[in-house]
């Protein structure tokens, strides 16, 4: 989102230099924002700089309006860059933080002080003293939008819904597979005809009617879609050094009950297996030298425990 930074730029030189490096160096917020600064991102042209200027304001995201004690110049209409700015971004419906420097407004001159109480009767500003206390509260304002407009998430990743996905993105047929066998194996409270909404309703699996993460990655149709670092690479090597080439390499998708039972089948098909003899009955007995419920729960704590935000995949 591109951040309009609006104040006389005399007055607030060291402000706008110390946010405009703030902003694109903090690792969260740099992600999300990009800062304009008129004195810095405007090249040389023949062009009317009021015009510049309100091009851009319309061209942002969000307005940032610092106020101080002058006014700055005015044009024909005894406006000044800022006020217009400001009057731009209000027409334009753009999100608008205004940030006030000073406890008072005695030494201000009287048209910015005529355009911080305009600016109070629609919307709240934030009093500043220093560059380090106007970077803190503007911080603070640009997380808060983050979070308004879910774009950064406050819960544990797996209750969070998932960006872009839609219940249409689940696989029904898996949700009543699922409460067919969680029916008759763990004694499942609801009858095997639920809808899959109340299913999901049931575990959790929706947020604010969208699907989570973890409704994706159980029961979506194509999970990598969403969450492509959720496969599960698995690799077979001769002796105990990783060396290439790899004499075994297999890439699996799919839910997290495809991905574990891929995996476990992967690992049982390379290790040893004894098969005895029929002394004892039609049906011969067979061993593998790690038993596969132990196999099978090394993949199920991989697979289950692993960050899904990480950008390496379950190996």
């Amino acid at each position: 989102m591109r951040i309009f930074i609006s104040s006389v730029q005399k007055e607030f030189a060291a402000e706008r230099k110390a946010l405009a490096e703030y902003l694109s160096g903090d690792p969260l917020l740099r992600r999300f924002f990009e800062t304009f600064l008129f004195e810095h991102d405007v090249p040389a042209s023949d062009r009317r700089p009021d015009a510049v200027y309100l091009d851009e304001v319309r061209n942002c995201d969000l307005y940032l309006g610092l106020f101080g004690d002058d006014y700055g110049w005015e044009n024909k209409d005894g406006l000044s860059p800022t006020h217009l700015e400001l009057n731009e971004a209000t027409r334009q419906g753009k999100t608008r933080l205004i940030f006030v420097k000073g406890a008072d407004d005695d030494a201000k001159h009287p048209k910015m002080r005529a355009l911080i109480r305009d600016a109070g009767d629609t919307l709240v500003r934030r009093r500043f003293n220093s560059s380090e206390e106007l970077v803190a509260a503007v911080y603070a304002s640009l997380v808060r939008i983050l979070e308004e407009r879910e774009l950064i998430r406050l819960g544990p990743f797996d209750a969070t819904f998932c960006r872009n996905a839609t219940l249409d993105d689940l696989d029904q047929d898996k949700i009543t597979r699922f409460l067919g066998l969680a029916r008759r194996g763990r004694n499942f409270p609801l009858p095997e005809d639920t809808p899959p909404h109340e299913v999901l309703t049931h575990l959790n699996l929706l947020d604010k009617g969208r699907p989570t993460h973890a409704a994706i990655l159980l029961f979506a149709k194509q999970p990598q879609r969403f969450l492509i670092t959720s496969e599960v690479k698995c690799a077979h090597f001769h002796g105990y050094e990783v060396a290439k080439p790899i004499p075994s390499y297999q890439v699996y998708k799919g839910t997290v009950f495809d991905l574990v039972d891929q995996a476990k089948d992967f690992v049982l098909s390379k290790i040893d297996l004894w098969v005895g003899t029929r002394e004892h009955g039609t049906q011969a007995p067979t061993k593998y030298e790690i038993p596969q419920e132990v196999v099978a729960e090394a993949i199920v704590n991989a697979v289950v425990h692993r960050d899904y935000t990480s950008t390496p995949a379950c190996r």
